[in-house]
């Protein structure tokens, strides 16, 4: 796979761990928007704690990422959507911690009315397999 950050001042500096876009060449995944779902149970974790939500998400994409046999350093584009844009920063603290901040995938987060089972957050990402 190959993988390239593309920067540019003549464009907005990203304000967290991700990057204006990324180039790359291999074969793409498309993870479906992940809610904080426990795999074993089919129950939401973390009832009203947007830390707690974003760190299920984050687990179950990372199980989706190794059954296709990639990793997180291969994920190319994420969109984050919230119930309340006001969990921006505590759903941010997990998140940064997956990514580097100098090779973090490009990403969107935007806040919505209403998540499946009326979660708080939902991710969705695109990766590269090797």
């Amino acid at each position: 796979m190959s993988k390239t950050v593309i920067r540019t001042e003549n464009a907005p500096a990203p304000v967290g761990p991700y990057n204006q876009a990324i180039a790359v060449q291999g074969q793409l995944l498309f993870i479906a928007g992940q809610i904080p779902l426990d795999p074993q149970t089919s129950q939401i974790v973390g009832s009203e704690d947007i830390t707690q939500q974003t760190q299920q998400v984050m687990k179950n994409i990372g199980a989706i990422l190794e059954a296709a046999g990639t990793t997180w350093e291969n994920v190319i584009k994420t969109t984050v959507f919230l119930k309340n844009l006001a969990h921006f920063v505590p759903m941010n603290q997990v998140y940064a911690q997956y990514f580097d901040e100098a090779t973090a995938p490009a990403r969107a987060c935007v806040e919505v009315s209403r998540l499946p089972k009326d979660v708080l957050v939902e991710i969705e990402c695109i990766a590269v397999i090797k």
